[in-house]
């Protein structure tokens, strides 16, 4: 359509008789459903209702009318423009009547009844409404001191209470004007929290509420009045846009502290959340039952339950570009669904809300999404760093015993009061205030210690977030000497000290960085594309309505559940910081150790394995093929190029630690350096911080002639820290020569942490990732069968209200983990060796294998997804019925070493034996818009049908950051019932007591395929024999 045409509207001049005849006619030309909006100008003229006329006015078949408020106001309806369909709202100085008369006259479709608009505006018939809905309110009792029934207004006020026609309120209570015109709303306190009143009213610039010393309540007019929910300090407002959507978001509670949260912008605050299935019936049920399609409701999340407190009528979501094109949409296909026919105007139902998640797999048929379970390492972050040091002064005893502390309990110190007060003791000591006590010049000894303390408390001007953390254990008689820097400028009287004492132990460092934060969201934002729905938009979709079942879990570490909180904003296109959307949707799972490592047996052995591979890295010789074989047993190739880049183990640390020496005079010449003191270092780092962390590697690398081992991931991470964020400050020549001696180390030590056999590999990894492997085993399970009928942990749509939705009982589980590089590199090893597939009848697992056998390096956002597929036509029993796809991602390639092994491709289209592997990915890489250069920021996925992925949005950070690795599917046929016996037999397998019943832990030499249960010269392991003794046939695919 032509921009005049499209200007052309009915509300341009006051319309007459023959202005109606010739827009008829213009209608009937054009063959446009005319869509009127009727209200107020200051609703119908906002920026909401104008975002969503601009998406109505973008269908070909819609035409969007404003009435001028001047026309509602003051000219008869008759003369009032002409629509197919009415959007009408009633707000402030809204003649509603005579709106209501207009539908009468003109019969168009109503979009919000109009009549039930009456009810809105009485919080009574609002109250009795919701109850004869079921649906759960506060409790409450109605004061109508305009009832002629007395009984209706009988109230009697103590200090402490009121009682209202019998029913009595304890303080605190909430007082409701009846009219929901009255937004004038106080909450009285009882005299044990200070007495006095919260008054509530529509926000006044930055103002919602203002305490007041006054007690009594209100003694004119009627008022509901019902308990005080506690909320945490939360409300969150509900809109729906017809039955079988909703869209909600948190705020703070204006009975908070009164004061509103604006961004910089002005606009309130508002944090994005989740519903839960009795939610979403509410809102399903609150639309319906009071006939506004369009509605938005205050929820009150409060003892494990959720209470609606106010329904509003129309309302919008504001600065949300997500629900304006949803909004649209949905009014868009409503509107043309029941007007289109009748005015016969051409219109296909392109996409629909209640559209099956319907998508062609690798396996050749088009079957139904049902469940994607994910588990991703954290993304970038800064280094790990620890300082030991040992303390005797009292006030250190003190604080110890003040937070629990005994010779049998640890104390760990987090909150920022607790840091603020180790703050305080050593800002004492350092400033000479230790007076006599301890003249023993312990404190000038451990004044560098102290320094360094102090420095790490004082970063960034305040204590947040989980970043930095202090341990204080009792040691009897004194700490011994160790071997690690920790213990250098300790003054031990002898060996074995007979004092009493604390170690004192500060962490800090691990947080997830900027940088971490944009590749997690710009990888939530790639991760959409791996549901159907072009362009990324069926997951925004599918969560908006009832079918999508969310659930995103982490570790209790502060970078694992950032990166998580920056993920899931960059999925479901959220807005605003990360720590409200941490809070309102990641759920911590450190309680039950489903993402935190709590099996002290398998610590204690994996402990041992790390002893065994520390003492073969230590020789002081060229690797033989036998020394290699121990070191690598099973054969990785990545482990077997990295042991012939290093060759002599003790001079490739030499090396480092010379190179590391360099660096560290560097830091210190530039540190010291009037013209270099002042350089910006990444992430709020000093120049003396960078020194100290340099300096306690160079120090505990090697200690008595003899390399510490379990110093080369932290020398990895550090390098490869500031090579990516510090390399234009430092400035350092031989920094890449550093950073490929400590990677090749690196990616010997790291992966044969976890054990050098595959028995050791198995025993570490089921103590590791049992928890989460029994989670992953439920999560698909769940899928098969009949939901329960009460189970809320799912969140379904309740088939009796179904009305409209394709297959109610259908829905797309997500279970998203987060988690460290522990549990990656253990959920990989189950993969390897556990004996999911055998590569040698399957060759598509062969290859899979390959790939993972050169794989160097789980960096972080590393990424394992199970995809699981259902054929409804199929018998429940049938092995056709359930269709998994496994797939994997390394996560972020290095910024130096960018050398990725070639993978088998994301989803391969075409098959062979059980699926051909093309070695091409179906994935793309972007184009930067304002370079026209590459722009790898992720890989993009191309859909189905071939055509090009496009961008919502271009973010300039991400073309500075490295590329994370596209997904590869290493099996895009296996069977579910094959998974969940693998899954089965990983967890109740008894590797450990077969490994350590070898005290040298011996090698098993076999191929790293995962599943060969013999050895070299054929004969059958005892201690395998079971790894691949399914119940249940591999498939056979065509």
């Amino acid at each position: 359509m032509n921009g005049n045409k499209k200007s052309d509207s009915f509300s341009d001049k006051l319309p007459t008789v023959d202005m109606e005849e010739a827009g008829s006619e213009d209608m009937e030309n054009e063959k446009q459903v005319v869509v009127g909006i009727c209200a107020m100008s200051k609703k119908s003229e906002s920026k909401s209702m104008t975002e969503i006329r601009t998406r109505l006015d973008e269908f070909e078949q819609i035409k969007t009318v404003v009435f001028p408020e001047e026309t509602i106001l003051k000219l008869p309806i008759e003369e009032w423009p002409l629509c197919d369909c009415l959007i009408s709202f009633h707000s402030k100085g809204f003649p509603l009547d005579k709106a209501i008369a207009y539908t009468k006259l003109r019969s168009p479709f109503i979009i919000n009844n109009m009549q039930m608009q009456h009810e809105l505006q009485d919080r009574i018939q609002v109250y009795s409404t919701l109850a004869r809905e079921g649906i759960l309110l506060p409790r409450y009792a109605v004061l109508d001191r305009d009832s002629p029934d007395p009984a209706m207004h009988e109230l009697i006020e103590s200090e402490d209470h009121v009682e209202v026609n019998g029913v009595t309120f304890n303080k605190p209570f909430v007082e409701k004007p009846v009219s929901a015109e009255d937004h004038n709303i106080y909450i009285y306190y009882p005299t044990s929290a200070g007495s006095g009143s919260q008054r509530l009213f529509r926000k006044i610039g930055s103002r919602s509420s203002v305490y007041s010393p006054e007690t009594r309540i209100r003694k004119t007019g009627s008022f509901i009045y019902e308990d005080f929910m506690p909320t945490d300090g939360t409300d969150v407002k509900v809109y729906t846009v017809g039955p079988d959507y909703a869209h909600a978001e948190a705020r703070k509670s204006p009975a908070l502290d009164g004061k509103v949260e604006r961004d910089s912008e002005g606009k309130e605050v508002r944090y994005p959340v989740i519903l839960s299935a009795a939610e979403k019936l509410i809102a399903r049920k609150v639309c319906l039952a009071f006939k506004q399609t369009v509605c938005g409701f205050d929820l009150l999340r409060a003892n494990g339950k959720s209470y609606v407190c106010d329904v509003n009528g129309f309302s919008f979501v504001k600065n949300s570009s997500k629900y304006y094109d949803d909004c649209a949409r949905i009014l868009g296909n409503m509107i043309l669904r029941e007007l289109a026919p009748t005015l016969h105007i051409p219109w296909d139902a392109s996409f629909q809300l209640d559209d099956p998640p319907i998508v062609p797999t690798t396996f050749g048929k088009m079957m139904e999404l049902r469940c994607v379970v994910g588990v991703i390492r954290h993304g970038d972050r800064t280094p790990k760093q620890k300082m030991k040091m040992e303390v005797r002064h009292s006030k250190f005893f003190e604080l110890f015993e003040k937070y629990g502390g005994s010779p049998e309990t640890n104390v760990k110190l987090k909150r920022p009061k607790q840091l603020q007060e180790v703050l305080d003791i050593a800002r004492f000591l350092l400033s000479g205030g230790q007076n006599a006590e301890n003249k023993d010049v312990e404190i000038e000894e451990k004044r560098t210690k102290l320094e360094q303390l102090k420095s790490v408390l004082e970063m960034y001007g305040y204590f947040a977030g989980i970043n930095r953390k202090v341990q204080l254990k009792y040691q009897p008689k004194g700490r011994p000497r160790g071997t690690s820097s920790d213990d250098a400028g300790v003054n031990f009287i002898s060996d074995s000290p007979k004092e009493p004492s604390l170690v004192l132990i500060l962490k800090w460092g691990g947080e997830l960085t900027p940088a971490g934060r944009v590749s997690a969201e710009e990888l939530g934002k790639v991760f959409r594309h791996m549901y159907p729905g072009g362009k990324g938009l069926g997951i925004l979709r599918l969560h908006s309505t009832y079918r999508h079942d969310l659930k995103i879990y982490a570790s209790e570490e502060g970078r694992v559940q950032m990166t998580a909180a920056a993920f899931a904003k960059g999925l479901l296109a959220l807005e605003g910081e990360l720590t409200p959307i941490l809070v309102q949707m990641v759920k911590s799972a450190h309680t039950n150790g489903l993402l935190d490592n709590n099996d002290s047996e398998s610590s204690k052995f994996q402990r041992q394995v790390k002893q065994q591979l520390h003492d073969l890295m230590r020789q002081d010789k060229d690797l033989a093929p036998e020394d290699m074989e121990q070191i690598n047993p099973c054969y990785s190739h990545s482990i077997t190029n990295a042991l012939q880049f290093i060759k002599n183990p003790h001079t490739v640390c030499e090396r480092v630690l010379n190179l590391i020496h360099k660096l560290v005079q560097l830091i210190q010449t530039k540190r010291d350096d009037t013209m270099t003191k002042d350089a910006v270092l990444y992430h709020g780092e000093t120049w003396d911080l960078m020194a100290r962390r340099w300096a306690k590697l160079e120090k505990d690398f090697k200690t008595k002639e003899t390399f510490d081992i379990s110093k080369v991931p932290d020398i990895y991470d550090c390098i490869k820290y500031d090579i990516q964020h510090n390399s234009h400050a430092i400035g350092y020549d031989e920094a890449e020569e550093l950073f490929y001696c400590a990677k090749h180390l690196a990616d010997t030590v790291i992966p044969q942490e976890y054990g050098l056999t595959q028995i050791d590999k198995l025993a570490i990894a089921q103590g590791i990732c049992t928890p989460l492997l029994k989670k992953i085993q439920a999560d698909l399970q769940s899928n098969i069968g009949e939901p329960e009928p009460d189970d809320e942990s799912v969140n379904r749509l309740n088939p009796r209200y179904s009305h409209g939705v394709s297959s109610p009982d259908r829905h797309v589980k997500t279970r998203l983990y987060f988690t460290s590089e522990s549990h990656i590199h253990s959920l990989l090893n189950v993969i390897r060796f556990g004996g999911l597939a055998n590569k040698k009848l399957d060759e598509q697992w062969s290859r899979a294998m390959e790939y993972l056998c050169v794989v160097n390096e789980l960096n972080y956002l590393t990424q394992i997804v199970i995809m699981l597929y259902e054929d409804p036509t199929k018998d429940l029993s049938s092995e056709e019925r359930f269709h998994v796809e496994l797939h994997f991602s390394p996560g972020v390639t290095c910024c130096v070493h960018k050398i990725v092994p070639s993978g088998p491709g994301f989803r391969p289209k075409t098959l062979f034996s059980t699926a051909v592997i093309t070695g091409q990915s179906s994935y793309s890489p972007l184009n930067s818009p304002a370079t026209g250069k590459d722009f790898n920021p992720f890989i993009m996925p191309e859909p189905s049908n071939g055509s090009p992925s496009s961008v919502e949005a271009y973010n300039p950070l991400a073309a500075q950051l490295p590329s994370t690795m596209s997904l590869e599917t290493l099996h895009n046929a296996l069977a579910l019932r094959q998974l969940d016996y693998f899954l089965e037999h990983v967890i109740t397998t008894n590797y450990r007591p077969a490994a350590l019943s070898t005290p040298s832990l011996q090698t098993i030499s076999q191929e790293c395929n995962g599943s060969s249960d013999v050895h070299e010269n054929g004969e059958k392991s005892a201690t395998r024999k079971s790894s691949i003794n399914f119940k249940v046939a591999l498939p056979e695919v065509s």
